[in-house]
């Protein structure tokens, strides 16, 4: 008899159970193996990958049997047969049972402290080395069950296998998943009713198609490249060992136990004292009211868990000894090294789903995350980013969180209030940022994340910097790093500006959208300097020039950009860049002057090289591909596409300046 009609069959069901033999359910094993590894195979989760289902199938199959040896029993409720065969249906439905029951069990999840059961571990045997094993492809039929198949829950599944593969009823199907274990049989068949069938198709035929057949296997090798990898970091390793243990045997005047080196790094009483909690330094809430320096040593530690002794020593010691499981990150030019000595203690406290901790050690900030519950999940991460020479205006705020595109601020216990500004409008008022007692800011979009530059949101913060003193706006923006980065306008030879008239709101509208060329590159300040105003030739209107410096902190890396900005349909269209140059002194404080030209064509078809400098310009030449001079900061010339020229000036004080590229 078929397992089809051993389970299809008229059935009783008496009361008690109904003993099956070890022979007996080895020979329903044997006779029906590919039936019940297809069951398991079908059962099991999508998510172990098609490879390790087929082997965890054969598993689960071969280790229905009872164990020890000893007779089993099924429960006569079951589907059972009767007559004639009902010896062998009997031992049918035992293994399958304990297959299904076994399956379940591979894709029920655990607790948090609950050890893996056997079914959940990968199998021992049947191994397979060197080869990935899995069903032979199906159609698109096959294809569309099996991902909606992956969609169900474990229970789900096997009640959807059991009524299409097994043609049992809906009551027979429910009786079947209670012995096995499901709590709520009721609502696995009320989802296993909602899959949708391809059309023209029929559940059982598909359910028995190759594609779900792990009996009829096609083999493929393993990665081959990442194995060779393997075998030789293998080789290397042993080689290491080796070597390490020769050399620790050397006697004492050698590299030896000791040798010349200094106390290991935990015995180190600098080291002890600065991974030791109750040695971080804390300001006073007030301190920096009377502060003599205005910037991060001045700021109080706040968050709801300064007092985490546990947290605090383990930001400290990841701090120090970050392990494979710590993702660290720095910004260029920023060492990652231990701390050198007892840090202060910025801030400690929850923020969205992690635990964060900011510590500062008069160079650097750092920042330390983990999740809420950080002991039981072993991952953090690490940020470090360069922070000397700060002032008041550069440590106003650090970002303290990141999640889901936002990003939030921790700002300067002298930030009195926050708004949210959208650089591409210039026109538009801003909207109240809130923030806590502690001076975390709700989360506000991060355009440092951004694919596509339809709006570019930066922070606004009033600060007062002494008891009676005027409120200051001050604009930052966040460029994927730990410090965000402060905008400000105007001419490099005058004090920074910050954006605060039209004319700077304007200005940067049309520059924001260039600002992810200096993402991730430790900008501390970037500087928008609109250095002339040119009527263009045909009365085309008025082009401004606009030179942009972004300062970093370690002083290198700086990038300058000068840009176009012709009259546009939209007032926020960025601006087209005329040239580009690294770690130049053009447009900084100490050569607040710039040469610039484009190739620009007019609505007429006809091409011009226009070109503007700084007002200390008082002549400008081209050379090359078109030829000519004008007196003054302005120059415009006749030309064709694809003209390229060379442009020079000469200055007031009788210097030569040159194009910026």
């Amino acid at each position: 008899m078929t397992p089809r009609e051993a389970t299809a069959a008229h059935h009783t069901f008496p009361a008690g159970v109904e003993p099956v033999g070890l022979e007996q359910a080895e020979a329903a094993l044997v006779e029906h193996y590919p039936r019940l590894v297809r069951i398991a195979y079908l059962v099991l989760p999508p998510s172990l990958g098609r490879s390790r289902r087929v082997l965890t199938a054969h598993a689960l199959a071969q280790r229905a049997l009872p164990r020890g040896g000893a007779d089993g029993t099924t429960d006569a409720a079951l589907p059972a047969p009767r007559g004639e065969e009902s010896a062998s249906g009997a031992g049918y439905v035992y293994v399958r049972l304990r297959v299904l029951r076994a399956a379940l069990a591979v894709g029920r999840p655990r607790r948090r402290w609950e050890l893996p059961r056997r079914a959940q571990l990968p199998p021992l045997f049947p191994q397979v080395w060197g080869l990935r094993l899995f069903p032979r492809s199906g159609g698109a039929d096959e294809l569309a069950l099996d991902q909606s198949l992956s969609a169900l829950s474990p229970a789900a599944r096997a009640a959807y296998v059991l009524r299409g593969l097994e043609r049992l009823s809906s009551r027979e199907v429910r009786r079947l998943l209670e012995a096995a274990g499901v709590r709520d049989a009721r609502a696995a068949l009320t989802e296993a009713d909602r899959v949708a069938v391809p059309g023209g198709s029929r559940d059982e035929l598909l359910l028995e198609s190759p594609e779900f057949d792990p009996c009829s296997l096609q083999a493929r090798p393993t990665d081959l490249l990442r194995r060779r990898q393997h075998q030789r970091a293998v080789l290397v390793v042993t080689a290491a060992v080796i070597v390490c243990g020769a050399l620790l045997g050397l006697p004492g005047g050698g590299w030896g136990r000791d040798g010349a080196a200094a106390p290991p790094y935990a015995r180190n009483p600098v080291s002890e004292k600065a991974l030791d909690p109750a040695e971080l330094t804390r300001a006073e809430h007030a301190a920096w009211r009377t502060a003599g320096r205005m910037d991060f040593s001045a700021w109080p530690a706040r968050g709801n868990r300064t007092d985490d002794r546990p947290l605090l020593r383990r930001a400290l010691a990841v701090w120090a000894r970050p392990g494979r499981a710590v993702q660290v990150s720095a910004t260029p030019g920023t060492a990652s090294g231990p701390p050198p000595g007892p840090a202060q203690l910025l801030y400690a406290g929850e923020v969205d789903r992690a635990a964060v901790v900011l510590l500062y050690d008069g160079l650097r900030v750092v920042r330390y995350a983990e999740a809420k519950d950080g002991e039981r999940h072993g991952g953090a991460a690490l940020d470090f980013a360069r922070t000397d020479g700060a002032d008041a205006a550069s440590a106003t705020a650090l970002v303290v969180g990141r999640t889901d595109g936002n990003v939030r601020y921790l700002t300067a216990p002298w930030v009195s209030g926050a708004t949210l500004r959208d650089l591409l409008r210039p026109t538009a008022a801003g909207h109240r940022l809130r923030r806590t007692g502690d001076g975390v800011t709700d989360p506000m979009p991060s355009p440092a994340t951004a694919t596509v530059c339809s709006s570019w949101f930066a922070l606004e913060l009033r600060t007062a910097r002494a008891a009676g003193s005027a409120e200051t706006p001050l604009l930052l923006t966040d460029l994927g790093e730990l410090t965000p980065a402060r905008l400000t306008y105007g001419s490099p030879a005058e004090p920074a500006r910050d954006v605060t008239d039209s004319a700077a709101r304007t200005s940067w509208s049309r520059t924001a959208c260039h600002l992810p060329t200096v993402r991730s590159m430790g900008v501390r300040a970037v500087n928008a300097w609109q250095f002339a105003e040119q009527p263009l030739p045909g009365g085309a209107g008025r082009a401004a020039w606009v030179c942009t410096r972004a300062e970093t902190w370690r002083g290198k890396g700086t990038r300058v950009m000068a840009q176009f900005h012709p009259p546009a349909a939209k007032a926020n269209h960025p601006g087209a860049v005329a040239a580009r140059a690294e770690d130049t002194t053009a447009c900084g404080p100490r050569a607040p002057h710039v040469l610039a030209g484009v190739l620009w064509k007019s609505r007429t078809g006809q091409w011009y090289v226009v070109a503007a400098g700084s007002h200390q310009v008082t002549s400008i030449s081209a050379s090359g591909g078109v030829k000519g001079r004008a007196r003054g900061s302005l120059l415009a010339l006749t030309a064709s596409a694809g003209t390229r020229a060379e442009l020079a000036a000469r200055l007031a004080d009788g210097g030569r300046l040159t194009a910026l590229r």
